[in-house]
C-alpha cells in the first residue's frame, strides 16, 4: 500500500517558500502535478494566483473550482495528481460543498492512493475528525471534519490571538478531543493516521499536543525536525 500522508499547515503555507520545497520533495518528482482546491474561499481569484505565482516554475498546476465547475469527471481529474492542496478560508462552507459534488470520497481515494493531501489553514484543519473554526462568525468546534486522522487540529495558534485560549478551554471542557495546534508557517506531516514529522517556514513558529488535564488543557510544545 502506498504511503497515506496528509501535510497539515497552521496557516500562511503560501508565503514559505521552505514549505512549498518541502511538499513537493515529498512527490520524488522533479515536476509534480499540484492542483488546488480553493472551495474553502469560494474559488477566489485572490486565493488562486498567489499559488500560480510562487510555483510555477516548479510544477505544473491546476486548480478545481466547484462555484465555478469546469471539470466534469473530478475523480479521473484529481486522481491525476500528485499533490491536491486545500487553500483556507471557511471550513464549514466547504466540506458542504465537497459533500455535494463528491470530493470528499474522491479525496480519500486519492489519500489511499498516495497522493499528498496538503494545505493550510481550512486546508490543515478539514483532515482531522474536529478542530476550532470560525466559519461560524465565532471561534468553537467545526462538527464534523473528514476524519482521515483523529482528534482535533488548532490552525493561526499565534496569528489569532483567540484560539489558543479557545482550543484549551475546547479540549480542557471535552467539547473537543486531545489533537493538535499550529502557528502559522508550521506544517504537520502524518503518515497513515501517525504523526511523522514537523517542519517550520520561520524559527519562531510553534506546534503543540494539546490533552485534556482535568478541567484544564495541557500543552506539550512538539519540536520541528
Amino acid at each position: 500500500m502506498a504511503d497515506r500522508q496528509i501535510v497539515a499547515c497552521g496557516g500562511a503555507h503560501y508565503e514559505s517558500d521552505p514549505l512549498w520545497r518541502y511538499l513537493l520533495d515529498l512527490t520524488g518528482k522533479e515536476r509534480p502535478r499540484v492542483c488546488l482546491l480553493p472551495t474553502a474561499s469560494a474559488d477566489r481569484d485572490d486565493f488562486i494566483l498567489p499559488f500560480y505565482e510562487r510555483l510555477a516554475d516548479r510544477a505544473e498546476l491546476s486548480y478545481v473550482g466547484l462555484f465555478r465547475r469546469k471539470v466534469v469527471d473530478l475523480r479521473a481529474y484529481l486522481l491525476g495528481q500528485d499533490v491536491i492542496f486545500v487553500s483556507g478560508g471557511n471550513t464549514a462552507s466547504m466540506l458542504a460543498v465537497w459533500r455535494v459534488h463528491g470530493v470528499d470520497t474522491i479525496i480519500r481515494e486519492a489519500w489511499e492512493a498516495g497522493i499528498v493531501l496538503a494545505g493550510t489553514s481550512a486546508g490543515g484543519l478539514c483532515w482531522f475528525e474536529d478542530g476550532v473554526t470560525d466559519s461560524f462568525a465565532e471561534l468553537g468546534p467545526l462538527g464534523g471534519g473528514l476524519g482521515f486522522l483523529p482528534g482535533s487540529f488548532c490552525p493561526h495558534y499565534d496569528s489569532e490571538p483567540g484560539r489558543e485560549p479557545a482550543y484549551r478551554e475546547l479540549v480542557g471542557s471535552g467539547r473537543l478531543p486531545a489533537g493538535y495546534a499550529a502557528d502559522d508557517m508550521v506544517a504537520l506531516r502524518f503518515v497513515g493516521g501517525e504523526l511523522a514529522e514537523i517542519v517550520s517556514g520561520r524559527a519562531e513558529a510553534r506546534a503543540f499536543r494539546v490533552e485534556p488535564d482535568g478541567a484544564e488543557a495541557l500543552e506539550t510544545r512538539l519540536l520541528p525536525a
